[in-house]
């Protein structure tokens, strides 16, 4: 079956999806940022077939989000994140903030995030590059941008 190609559509987040989507992607990302970057651990951890791992590494090579770095002379590879992967993260702590706040439960979050920068476990807050303010939904307007459809 064929996939809808999202990265023509005229909007940011279909793009978005385009590169991290499919739902393997974003877990690919997650285990590479927490250092899990050679094949055999990635598809342990994840329980992913070898076909579908080898797939989304390449899909996520060809967009510049990830990288392969020779670790031996077999040749074997590490997967380490390139600045738009790395980006990308971002994303996904954010998407982890609903998580936790939404579905964690009793339990709680699984993961804590401490801030290197201060020391303090905290969370990932969405702030306006210009002012500082907390930047939510409710917070702004949407305009055409200067690569919206006409």
């Amino acid at each position: 079956m064929q996939r809808t190609n999202f990265g023509e559509m005229a909007c940011s987040i279909a793009r978005t999806l385009d590169v991290i989507g499919e739902p393997w992607s974003p877990l690919i990302l997650r285990d590479v940022w927490a250092g899990v970057r050679r094949f055999d651990h990635l598809q342990a951890d994840l329980g992913i077939s070898r076909k579908v791992l080898t797939e989304r590494l390449g899909h996520l090579i060809d967009q510049g989000v990830l990288e392969r770095r020779p670790y031996d002379r077999r040749p074997r590879y590490e997967y380490h994140l390139t600045a738009k992967g790395a980006e990308l993260v971002d994303l996904l702590m954010v998407m982890a903030g609903w998580g936790d706040k939404w579905l964690a439960g009793d339990a709680g979050p699984p993961v804590l995030y401490r801030h290197h920068a201060c020391g303090e476990i905290s969370r990932v807050d969405l702030r306006c590059a210009h002012c500082d303010e907390s930047m939510h939904a409710g917070d702004v307007d949407l305009l055409p941008g200067p690569g919206a459809d006409t």
